[in-house]
């Protein structure tokens, strides 16, 4: 599986660039003014996972390679993005390709940090960014009704069966939802995905908590009560200390987590919640070469997981050798494993478990 891509969106001057700095160690544009970042920001981090440092010891590998996560930061989105206005449209296409959409809402008040509506209000800068993103996917909807339109006229029965999914899609949009909000029959889901339509995507929000934490609690409160309507998650944290703890050397860094009472950062969390929205898991293999990390889909089977490794593995398929992550720490290496009778031989239908270390066996 390809790096997971995951899309930034907000307001001008929530804190986007902040925080994508603070996530991919970048040098993303942070400025006090609306759209000072016109081309998107792009940055790959290595996913986090102790699990994979402890197989790496065990297993004395001579490199690790960890998952990746891909961060896109376009610039911040102001009413009318949908139509042009703040180069916005150009800025949503950005993102059209990404798994999930993390909206960054700001969660504080600061004279020197203007507002783009003059004052902070969470609930109505949501529906502003909401409203934009309905907006483009039904620009995009139309387009394609157009030309579905044109060859429903020669009577192909596919063109036809896509117009009827369109116009309910439409329907929705024009209602004001977001598509992860409406029962979609498996037809609309082929069609949401195929255009890559925005609010079909999964979506979490950030909230962006400053110093006055009365405040800040004040203002997440009401997001968490739109976000419980929606079904939707949130997690908060401050882009502002992100930064600074990501710019500390990491044992440094580690102490000052511990003193501020957290057990992850910012970046650990996010990803742990987009690995949530996507439904992903995560499978190893580990040796005296290499020991990584692979992502797959929960429900993915030996057979699939192996072709994310190589689709000659998964043509060939002839077994997988697995154990628990848990019991392969237990046991230490994979001699006592192999002693207590605990790695086990998997066929292809096998159903990967998060944490299972792998050896996949097949044949050319």
């Amino acid at each position: 599986m390809a790096a997971m891509g995951i899309g930034l969106v907000g307001l001008p001057n929530v804190g986007k660039s902040t925080l994508f700095n603070a996530l991919t160690k970048g040098k993303a544009q942070a400025a006090n003014y609306p759209f000072c970042t016109i081309d998107p920001n792009v940055g790959i981090v290595d996913v986090p996972d102790q699990r994979l440092d402890k197989l790496a010891d065990l297993v004395k590998a001579q490199r690790t390679v960890r998952a990746q996560c891909t961060f896109v930061d376009i610039a911040g989105l102001v009413r009318g993005a949908s139509k042009g206005e703040g180069l916005g449209n150009k800025f949503l296409g950005h993102i059209r390709e990404v798994y999930a959409i993390v909206h960054l809402v700001r969660c504080f008040a600061d004279e020197e940090i203007v507002h783009v509506d003059g004052e902070v209000d969470p609930l109505r800068d949501i529906e502003n960014i909401t409203l934009e993103l309905i907006f483009a996917d039904l620009e995009m909807v139309e387009r394609r009704l157009e030309r579905v339109e044109r060859q429903k006229k020669t009577g192909a029965s596919e063109a036809c069966a896509e117009y009827e999914s369109l116009l309910r899609i439409k329907q929705h949009l024009e209602e004001g939802l977001k598509l992860t909000a409406c029962k979609l029959s498996s037809e609309e889901e082929q069609v949401v995905r195929s255009l890559n339509l925005l609010t079909g995507k999964p979506m979490l929000y950030v909230a962006n908590l400053g110093d006055d934490e009365t405040e800040s609690q004040e203002y997440l409160t009401k997001i968490k009560q739109l976000a419980a309507k929606e079904g939707a998650e949130v997690l908060t944290l401050s882009a502002k200390l992100e930064s600074e703890l990501l710019s500390l050397p990491e044992e440094e860094r580690a102490i000052f987590i511990q003193e501020l009472g957290l057990k992850q950062t910012g970046l650990e969390r996010m990803i742990a919640f987009a690995y949530k929205l996507l439904n992903l898991a995560t499978y190893f293999t580990a040796g005296e070469k290499e020991a990584r990390a692979w992502t797959i889909k929960s429900g993915c089977s030996a057979q699939e997981a192996a072709g994310v490794i190589h689709t000659d593995m998964e043509r060939g398929f002839i077994r997988a050798e697995v154990i628990s992550y848990e019991e392969f720490v237990d046991c230490g290496s994979y001699a006592v494993a192999r002693e207590r009778g605990l790695l086990r031989l998997e066929g292809k239908e096998y159903i990967v478990q998060d944490g299972d270390v792998m050896h996949f066996r097949f044949a050319v």
